[in-house]
């Protein structure tokens, strides 16, 4: 039997479907980046905002939103007050990390509520992580208070299209319901449901760390799940660079792993090509060799994830 420490799911993450979209925000701005599972990459957070600042000399208006997870790897004083200063700057919601760095749950561990599929030794070094990062937040007791402030969630209204911005899914912060893996074993149908419940057009999500993008018809309606996998770290077989999710009336000028429109409305998954060096080595000084994070991340981190790019869009029948 496995330890329930990082398996479950505190009753504070969870929420109700029907009452995640009810009073959406109206969005001003052209474009809409959506980055999850930064992890504490300053270098990719560097990349992501020059590529808004390439957006804007075009002419477009763009807003950023962190949904969760933003920090991870971020274990210095320096790089954990850096990190947050910057990315609090900007529209953030909780990942089951802030939300634990913010204030620990009782026998959550790291809040990831890992699903069965992952062996307990992962369990266990994340849960280690969590543990080590909680002693430097606690240093920043004004971060750990902007943090607790934050939504679980964003419901955002861009143009016609409805947008749940969440971390996990539907019914929890750390819900596993938009994974691969769900969806692979016959969850579009309970995703069907969500998006009725929700009354979302878009379900943008993270935290399960494998990309995808569904689109499907529900009720006459065409409805698009995208999840970004990580921002921070390699998604992709062969590639150690991240993703992250771009909405917009207009095509971006970097080709996108994949994409789909929505009511006119391009909604893709961007390549984050950030600088790897400079970040193995900062992430080597930060977890050396035989650490939780490096047994754990190093080799995705140098050489990117098993999937290809083929794999990410999910056809609309699974």
């Amino acid at each position: 039997m496995t330890d329930s420490l990082g398996r479950s799911c505190p009753l504070a993450y969870r929420y109700n479907p029907a009452a995640l979209c009810q009073h959406p925000s109206p969005i001003t701005e052209d474009v809409l980046y959506i980055v999850g599972g930064l992890y504490g990459n300053p270098y990719a957070l560097d990349q992501i905002e020059q590529m808004a600042l390439v957006e804007e000399r075009r002419g477009y208006s763009v807003k950023l939103i962190f949904n969760g997870d933003f920090n991870w790897f971020n274990a210095s004083d320096s790089l954990y007050r850096g990190i947050n200063s910057r990315v609090l700057g900007h529209t953030a919601s909780l990942g089951n990390v802030e939300y634990e760095l913010a204030e620990s749950s009782d026998g959550a561990g790291c809040g990831c509520a890992y699903p069965d599929f992952v062996d307990q030794e992962t369990v266990d070094r994340s849960n280690s992580m969590m543990k080590r990062l909680q002693a430097i937040a606690d240093r920043h007791p004004d971060i750990q208070d902007h943090l607790s402030s934050l939504p679980k969630y964003r419901c955002l209204m861009y143009g016609e299209l409805k947008i749940l911005v969440l971390h996990g899914d539907p019914e929890s912060l750390a819900g596993w319901g938009l994974a691969r893996e769900s969806f692979a074993t016959g969850n579009p149908l309970i995703v069907r449901e969500w998006l009725r419940n929700t009354g979302a057009d878009v379900i943008v999500c993270t935290h399960t760390c494998q990309p995808l993008l569904w689109a499907a018809e529900v009720d006459g309606q065409a409805r698009t799940v995208i999840n970004n996998g990580s921002a921070g770290m390699g998604n992709l077989q062969g590639n150690p660079h991240g993703l992250m999710t771009r909405i917009a009336y207009s095509p971006s000028g970097i080709k996108p792993i994949a994409s789909v429109d929505n009511r006119n409305v391009h909604i893709s998954l961007l390549p984050v090509v950030f600088d790897i060096e400079a970040w193995v080595s900062l992430f080597d000084q930060l977890w050396p060799a035989g650490s939780d994070a490096a047994v754990s991340y190093r080799h995705r981190i140098t050489a990117g994830a098993s999937l290809t790019p083929e794999q990410v869009f999910l056809p609309a029948g699974r």
